[in-house]
């Protein structure tokens, strides 16, 4: 009997050697069994004997050693195995408005974006996943604050009879001080935008107009401020460049020195979080964006005194949204159903992409109305009756209902028991019968097959760097620019015949439910579709009985690591629309009354610094050069969350970094004679800032967990290799 209805996974060899291996196997033998056999060109007919059992030991292999691997795959296909398909990137898409708009704009979800065409590569395509509604922003209230809480608690308002706003906005009014008259690091002042404005994701200009001369005493190329919003759930930054702010920390030098008036306002450019919603803190109500005054740096100078402007306005100028790397293929035809069981296409674009809601498969009986079908992972549920589909998403094949030939043997032998026990006849015939049953639907004949929506793309080619999606393929009007200001992330390839064969025992342990923490650790890598590499789960503390929190590391290329210049932090960071799938994928699958929370671990940077004793033959530039640069790419290697540690299988999380590991590992190039001293220093994220700590012998990466000392953070991340000749 042919399940041609299972999946078909590829299949390999077991024994790779070819007919020239055999026969050079065995004339090696020959100088130890025969010695005194001297000719061995191919004219002796005892090579001519070799030949032939080498051929005879070829055709054998070629059939018996691939029984143990065939037989393994067959049984992922009875299990109903098949490869999942290359995971997509997603990234922000930031686009640019031409002018100012008078009214709120909509640009729809579905515009394809894409990366410059290379000779030698094509162009990478992204699609929105959303629409974006480039709004208008309405400033309520200015608040300001002696300190830069979590959440405000202690707010001033500073514009209530103080300030007017006219029809457009704008407030404007005599001098008002930013901070206090004696600034000190830590105050800020808050802009609470109207809760209607629709301002998701937008780019704003928020325009401040200041005094002729207004000496603030800080240096204006280095201002001691910082610009946040508050996405729901923490403050994020939201000035990417200082170019962006043309006031200079509203100093308004640049503008003093062309010849401008700081009355005439200068712009602050801002990229709202997508997430951006409306929140109150203590009696305000609204969206939240607020400037801090920092603790200033070396390069930085203190405010000697507080900055004063007279009137501020804001407006939109864009907006960013997400974009994930697929195409949208729509109204594909199939083809023409001839009504027989087990009905199979292929679509035109593989491999195809989880599907979406609006994503589906239509039939269309002659004379009648379009029906739509569902898509069901496989038939073994599926009633004569029941409109049901499937498609495997890496080859593209989209099959219908088969009709399967199950024998009667176990009705029979029913009947021929109860015949025995009644009669006494022990020589009865049990004939041997068979029915046809049929599993799901088949489209009539005559129909027509259509695929309504579906989308192509994925792999680890999407993720691209910033700045490089740059040409718009689907016209928008209004829209002069468009870039991606942030990396592409979560891309990866399909899945392999031997990830596959990993994760199947993995799959019958977890029974699709979680209940163990290695339960969610599981389901969690197999809800990210391959976006998501390793997962932790915490153990829940006292106060939070029956919460799950789960870190998850994802996917990101390793090209970087290969180029000797590391994995960006940004790489590293778990999409809102990622955190959602797993979540999702997750809900259907806990025990009830069990919380699933999933965040990014906390990363430790390691700077690395080494005195080294290279041999006299690599005294030159060039192999100086190249020397450190595989000093860095293997330390690269060994301090990374994903193949990093002494296993290659990701640093573990919390597990401390000492001075013995690294010397360990320089010591295995025979290049290197000898090693001076080894320092490390611990790079942390503080304020939205990697901040490099302190010479030190042992990097703790739980000295500051706030959950588990030896889970809470993934150390051993490498942001800065120096290696010192």
């Amino acid at each position: 009997m042919v399940f041609d209805f299972l999946p078909n996974l590829p299949k390999a060899s077991l024994d790779d050697r070819t007919y020239e291996d055999l026969l050079q196997e065995c004339l090696l033998r020959i100088p130890r069994y025969c010695p005194e056999w001297s000719n061995y060109n191919p004219s002796d007919p005892g090579i001519t004997l070799l030949e032939l059992f080498a051929w005879l030991m070829d055709q054998m292999l070629s059939r018996f050693n691939q029984l143990p691997r065939r037989n393994y795959v067959l049984f992922l296909e009875l299990l109903g195995i098949r490869l999942q398909p290359p995971n997509p990137a997603q990234t922000e898409i930031t686009f640019y408005l031409v002018s100012d708009l008078p009214e709120a704009y909509t640009i729809p979800e579905g515009i394809e974006i894409a990366t410059t065409r290379l000779p030698d590569a094509e162009s990478i395509v992204f699609s929105t996943a959303r629409p974006l509604v480039i709004g208008r922003p309405l400033i309520g209230h200015i608040l300001h604050a002696e300190t830069p809480e979590e959440t405000p608690k202690m707010l001033r308002d500073r514009l209530t009879n103080w300030w007017t706003r006219t029809e457009d906005g704008t407030w404007s009014g005599p001098e008002l001080s930013l901070f206090s008259d004696r600034p000190e690091p830590g105050q800020c002042f808050y802009l609470v935008f109207h809760p209607d404005s629709t301002i998701e994701g937008n780019v704003i200009a928020i325009s401040v107009r200041g005094q002729a001369a207004t000496p603030t005493g800080i240096n204006p190329d280095h201002p001691p401020r910082r610009w946040e919003a508050w996405n729901g759930r923490y403050w994020q930054l939201v000035l990417l460049t200082e170019a962006d702010d043309e006031s200079q920390g509203f100093s308004f030098q640049d503008v003093v020195k062309q010849g401008r008036n700081p009355q005439g306002g200068s712009d602050i450019i801002l990229h709202l979080p997508v997430e951006f919603p409306v929140a109150q803190f203590t009696a305000y109500q609204g969206r939240w964006l607020r400037c801090v005054y920092t603790e200033p740096t070396p390069d930085e100078s203190p405010y000697s005194a507080s900055p004063r402007i007279v009137g501020i306005s804001s407006r939109a100028i864009g907006g960013s949204t997400i974009a994930t790397q697929c195409e949208v293929i729509s109204d594909e035809l199939l083809g023409v159903s001839d009504g027989t069981p087990g009905l199979a296409y292929r679509l035109q674009r593989t491999p195809v992409l989880a599907r979406l809601p609006g994503e589906y498969l239509t039939v269309t009986p002659t004379g009648e109305l379009p029906q739509t079908w569902e898509e069901v992972p496989d038939f073994s549920n599926s009633r004569p009756d029941d409109r049901h589909y499937v498609i495997d998403s890496l080859t593209g094949i989209v099959q219908f209902g088969p009709q399967v030939s199950e024998p009667t043997q176990l009705v029979r032998e029913t009947e021929y028991r109860a015949l025995w026990q009644t009669t006494g006849n022990s020589r009865a015939v049990l004939p041997a019968d068979h029915q046809k049953r049929q599993y799901g639907a088949i489209p009539p004949a005559g129909a027509a097959v259509q695929m309504v929506r579906y989308r192509t793309g994925g792999g680890v080619k999407g993720n691209v760097q910033p700045g490089t999606i740059t040409v718009m393929k689907t016209a928008v009007p209004y829209v002069g620019a468009v870039v991606n200001h942030i990396p592409a992330r979560s891309g990866s390839d399909a899945e392999s015949l031997e990830m596959a064969a990993i994760r199947v025992p993995q799959m019958l342990r977890t029974r699709d439910r979680a209940v163990t923490p290695e339960d969610f650790e599981t389901l969690a890598i197999v809800a990210g579709q391959g976006a998501i590499a390793r997962s932790r789960c915490l153990r829940a503390s006292p106060g939070e009985a029956g919460t799950v929190e789960l870190l998850l590391i994802p996917r990101t290329s390793l090209l970087g690591i290969e180029q000797g210049v590391g994995i960006s932090p940004d790489e590293l960071a778990i999409s809102s629309e990622l955190n959602r799938q797993v979540l999702s994928y997750l809900d259907e699958r806990r025990l009830l009354g069990i919380q699933v929370k999933c965040r990014e671990p906390e990363y430790v940077g390691v700077v690395v610094a080494a005195e080294i004793t290279i041999g006299a033959q690599y005294n030159n530039p060039n192999a100086r050069e190249e020397m450190r640069s595989q000093l860095q790419i293997a330390l690269y290697r060994f301090l990374n969350p994903i193949i990093g540690g002494a296993q290659s299988q990701g640093w573990p999380f919390g597990q401390p970094l000492y001075t013995a590991d690294i010397i360990a590992l320089l010591q295995k190039f025979p290049t290197v004679i000898s090693l001076g001293t080894v320092q490390l220093f611990a790079i942390r994220r503080q304020g939205g800032r990697w901040v490099r700590g302190q010479p030190t012998a042992i990097i703790d990466p739980g000295s500051n967990g706030t959950i588990c000392s030896w889970s809470d953070v993934a150390g051993g991340w490498s942001h800065i290799i120096n290696i010192i000749y």
